[in-house]
């Protein structure tokens, strides 16, 4: 299975959900069209309230990641050019992740190998390769 959750975590339940889908979008796991589990088998196979499952395939509808239909589910919907909304929210989310850098003293030459380290990793993976060709 593709999504993974960590008990321990402070990370809410939902939002591991929604960071494995990107991870497996990222990674190849998942493709553009390919369509998801249905949210009660997600959470049955992990043990989790259905709610909890919906809450993080709502995040990713709202993000343009995945469409839902009433009968068809929800598909992975990625590789269409992102909307100016999409680029503002990465780059809001971005600053956050910046400031709170920033404030626990991390400095821009660290946050900077950091970053393009990141880059390097997520430009090597199968999704990438198809976004660049």
């Amino acid at each position: 299975m593709y999504i993974s959750i960590k008990p321990g975590s402070p990370d809410p339940i939902f939002q591991q959900i929604h960071d494995s889908i990107i991870e497996a979008i990222v990674s190849g796991d998942l493709v553009d069209g390919q369509r998801l589990d249905p949210v009660r088998r997600v959470a049955a196979d992990l043990g989790i309230n259905p709610a909890t499952v919906k809450k993080a395939y709502d995040l990713l509808q709202d993000e343009g990641i995945i469409v839902t239909a009433r009968r068809s589910g929800s598909v992975i919907a990625v590789g269409a050019e992102p909307k100016p909304e999409q680029r503002r929210q990465v780059q809001d989310e971005l600053h956050r992740t910046l400031a709170r850098a920033s404030v626990l003293g991390i400095g821009a030459t660290e946050l900077r190998a950091f970053v393009a380290d990141q880059l390097d990793q997520l430009t090597s993976t199968p999704t990438a390769e198809r976004q660049t060709s």
